[in-house]
């Protein structure tokens, strides 16, 4: 019989090297984002000189930014377009994937299945279809037409998640609330709803982080500069030859600040959904 002093120094050590692997990919991750804000802090002679923290802050790189890239415009244009996509997410999906997973109707699931191929359809594969639609409605350059083509793609990912979560859950609520007198609507908004926030957390950062980053397609269907969303306000700070990174960095910064908010809000739904995932399953 080994020694119990073999199996703890067996224990520490694994947990050790584990943490240490952690702790690296916590670090590689972190830095990127470090080095973007002490870039943003420099001047342009300044940014490469190796060393994360600037001897002297310059935060009026943030005000030159702004003013320089007419970031309040952009802002506000992602701003309405992720907050509009994301809740036309929510609203479509929830209710497409609680059809699909408690009601029966004809070609349920051949309709089930053309949203979960529309997953292995690749966004760019679609630009020509969505152009000629666009195109076809007088949709192209509106705000509008960005918006429901935005919400289309984040449509089958989302009824796949919300569906599986649906299908887990108990069918004694709905029983309960039928029992009560809620109709097929009322059993979605005051039982489906509530219990599905987490998963609708994971949805939410999903494509609002999908949203906010989208550059391709505004570029396809805006012409007019004052339509387009945040990102492509980044490219006033590339130019050809020269490029300002401390203005770039710290529009960068501003760029990356909602998203990261967002996922600090839905930190604990999202745990909780991992925890109600496991517990159902």
């Amino acid at each position: 019989m080994k020694n119990p002093a073999y199996y703890m120094a067996k224990s520490v050590t694994s947990n050790a090297l584990v943490h240490l692997f952690l702790l690296a990919v916590a670090v590689s991750c972190v830095f990127p984002l470090l080095w973007m804000v002490a870039a943003s802090l420099k001047t342009q002679t300044t940014v490469f000189d190796g060393s994360l923290c600037p001897k002297t802050m310059h935060f009026e790189n943030y005000l030159t930014a702004c003013r320089q890239g007419n970031f309040g415009r952009y802002f506000l244009n992602s701003i309405v377009y992720t907050v509009s996509v994301v809740a036309g997410i929510v609203l479509v999906s929830s209710l497409a994937a609680y059809a699909f997973s408690r009601l029966r109707f004809p070609g349920k699931n051949a309709m089930f299945y053309m949203f979960m191929a529309a997953m292995m359809i690749p966004i760019p594969g679609s630009f020509v279809a969505l152009y000629v639609l666009l195109n076809t409605l007088h949709l192209r350059n509106t705000a509008a037409g960005y918006i429901l083509c935005m919400i289309n793609v984040g449509l089958s990912t989302s009824i796949f998640l919300l569906k599986t979560f649906y299908d887990k859950m108990p069918r004694e609520l709905e029983d309960a609330a039928r029992i009560d007198g809620c109709s097929k609507l009322g059993i979605w908004w005051h039982v489906i709803l509530p219990l599905s926030s987490p998963v609708m957390a994971l949805v939410i950062i999903f494509n609002a982080l999908n949203v906010w980053n989208e550059f391709i397609l505004a570029l396809i269907v805006f012409d007019s500069k004052s339509l387009m969303p945040l990102q492509v306000a980044l490219q006033m700070f590339q130019g050809e030859f020269v490029t300002n990174y401390p203005l770039l960095m710290a529009a960068l910064t501003i760029t990356a600040l909602p998203v990261i908010a967002l996922y600090m809000l839905m930190q604990k739904y999202l745990l909780k959904g991992v925890t109600q995932a496991v517990l159902i399953g």
